[in-house]
């Protein structure tokens, strides 16, 4: 069994279906768990924490009491997922966390892989692409709460960490399975304690997985975790097709909660309002305060008559993001808008909601505590990286829990759509 501990809700989410398209076996929980409990035909139990910008102690503690959880339950490989563009502080948290958890599971050299090649992140000579631009260059270096203003992946970690961290460059990685390993060998005999490797496609991954499939623990994002699925579905001889879950959807109405301030989701935003959807922004400026923000967001989604779905949004583009942030401060309005969103979220499903749809990392974490769910089955795609989940505790409700850069510019509109018409 592989244990996974992701860095966000949508992180895990994304990591859960890569290894779900490889016929394994995915069960997901939300939050630190009081245990973990899976049958012997769960082949990965995914814990999705919301640590990525939190205090790094309260990071590693949160994802060392997760992983002494996952290894007493039978896990005999650690997956630390973190995000495909790498989002952290220069404090962390990605270096401590890995620190933290390669010393529980005493690795001696662990890889570090965040090519996601299906969402655009790619890796050639230890800088970052999203798409065509550098790290650097793309929409991440606005982010409200990790600005990623460097692509050299090696010297991001290198900042978090006292680890000695090397690179393993392409050549090495498409040289085949046999020769990546013995580079990792001589990394290890030298001293490295992270090897971050290149990767430009799904074959580089899938290399890469040969080639550290017996390892105690890895950390990337979930392109590595496909190529661990195809590792493992090749050594246990699985099926290639997904295992039959039960994915009948709860009847109800629909709602997307935005809160994700990335291009995409703006875009998404725009595409939403365009097809007649009714929206409603949060102002945290004009009312700082989450419970009068949910009453005013909840009281006008009691006056909609339009039996379209909706769209409660606090995402803003840069300029105005900059300007609430001044007036607020980053910390303080992040807070209050989290705050609103999963109490709008708990109001919603109290009025017979059975279907949200949550753009973004920290919203999704905001909305899946707030409505207390512990997890659930993994069902199918909405889009590359982004499953529907079916919950197992509580209101049986569907949740799509998407990264803020991922789907296409229609992926809202179409995700709220009823089940014949969305092709559910």
């Amino acid at each position: 069994m592989i244990g996974v501990i992701a860095d966000d809700f949508t992180g895990g989410t994304d990591v859960a279906v890569a290894f779900r398209r490889k016929g394994l076996r995915v069960l997901i929980q939300f939050g630190v768990p009081n245990a973990v409990t899976v049958t012997n035909n769960v082949d990965v139990v995914v814990v999705a924490l919301k640590t990525r910008t939190v205090p790094v102690q309260d990071a590693v503690e949160q994802s060392l009491t997760t992983a002494r959880k996952l290894l007493a339950a039978g896990a005999q490989q650690l997956f630390f997922k973190f995000c495909s563009t790498f989002d952290s502080t220069r404090a962390g948290n990605i270096g401590p966390v890995n620190d933290a958890l390669a010393a529980l599971t005493g690795s001696k050299l662990a890889v570090v892989v965040p090519s996601s090649p299906e969402h655009g992140r790619t890796q050639y000579n230890g800088h970052l692409f999203v798409h065509s631009q550098l790290l650097a260059d793309s929409p991440m270096r606005h982010h409200p709460l990790t600005p990623m203003a460097d692509s050299r992946v090696p010297e991001l970690l290198r900042i978090q960490t006292a680890g000695k961290v090397s690179l393993v460059p392409l050549p090495d990685v498409q040289s085949g399975t046999k020769t990546l390993a013995a580079a990792l060998e001589r990394l290890q005999e030298s001293g490295t304690a992270y090897a971050v490797v290149d990767a430009v496609s799904s074959s580089d991954l899938a290399t890469i997985g040969r080639a550290v499939v017996d390892h105690s623990f890895v950390s990337g994002a979930a392109g590595l975790a496909g190529g661990l699925a195809t590792a493992v579905a090749e050594r246990n001889a699985l099926a290639k097709k997904p295992s039959s879950l039960n994915e009948s959807e709860p009847e109800g109405p629909a709602v997307a909660l935005a809160g994700s301030c990335s291009a995409r989701t703006l875009e998404q935003i725009g595409a939403m309002q365009s097809e007649g959807h009714p929206s409603y922004q949060l102002d945290a400026v004009a009312v700082p305060n989450p419970v009068l923000l949910a009453e005013a967001a909840l009281a006008w989604y009691d006056h909609q008559q339009d039996s379209t779905p909706p769209l409660i949004y606090s995402s803003l583009p840069p300029e105005k993001l900059r300007e609430s942030q001044q007036m607020l401060g980053v910390s303080v309005s992040a807070s209050i808008l989290e705050a609103a969103m999963g109490l709008i979220a708990r109001g919603l499903v109290a009025r017979g909601v059975r279907k949200v749809v949550v753009a973004g990392g920290e919203t999704s974490g905001s909305v899946v505590t707030a409505l207390e769910v512990e997890g659930g089955i993994i069902g199918s795609e909405a889009a590359p990286g982004v499953p529907w989940i079916h919950t197992s505790n509580g209101i049986p409700i569907t949740l799509l829990l998407k990264s803020g850069n991922f789907g296409d510019v229609d992926f809202l509109v179409r995700a709220v759509r009823p089940p014949v018409a969305a092709g559910l």
